[in-house]
């Protein structure tokens, strides 16, 4: 079991920490990328995602644009676009599991699709901070260190913060705090997790 952190508590210091001119003009990076983790215990997801809606409005009242992630809504999408939610659930019904994996991820396919799609929504916004969220949701399909490294090419211009249910230890995402993804070196952490 993970240590739990007071939620209340983590979203005041990264409300304090996103606000900063410094963070938001990445000043202080000594030529790191602008990539920031947030582990939080993913028994904590709802008090989390409360938390997060009002983080959103908090900045949004100070006057600082997020561009919200969220990969779960963004697969759905895609999915429906492509395919159509119905199908997909016809298709499931007669796939291994690991075959509908396989078929979810050719339809989310991160360099033809998926990639190019956060680019659009990227380049169309004038956000100063891109949010990633929605991570667990997404897991078999999307994995968090692929997504991390292939946005170093698309997201530069403003800082970008993914919360992560589980542990980012500075060198490696524990999804859940079980499951340790490749090595991800790029990020800095946000919040330390207790």
């Amino acid at each position: 079991m993970m240590y739990k952190d007071d939620v209340s508590e983590m979203f005041k210091y990264i409300y304090q920490k996103v606000k900063q001119e410094d963070f938001l003009q990445m000043t202080s990076l000594n030529g790191e990328i602008p990539f920031w983790i947030v582990s939080y215990s993913p028994e904590q997801e709802l008090e989390i995602t409360k938390a997060y809606g009002g983080l959103l409005k908090k900045l949004e009242r100070k006057g600082i644009e997020i561009l919200d992630l969220n990969l779960y809504t963004i697969a759905m999408q895609l999915l429906q676009e492509s395919v159509g939610l119905q199908e997909m659930f016809d298709i499931e019904q007669g796939m291994s599991k690991q075959e509908f994996k396989e078929a979810i991820q050719s339809v989310l396919d991160m360099q033809e699709v998926l990639m190019p799609h956060i680019k659009t929504l990227i380049d169309n916004s004038t956000a100063r901070v891109y949010f990633i969220s929605g991570v667990g949701k997404v897991f078999p399909f999307l994995r968090s260190h692929n997504i991390l490294n292939n946005l170093q090419n698309i997201a530069k211009d403003a800082p970008t913060v993914m919360f992560f249910p589980g542990k980012y230890t500075g060198r490696n995402l524990q999804l859940f705090g079980l499951m340790t993804d490749d090595n991800y070196y790029g990020a800095s952490i946000l919040y330390p997790q207790k």
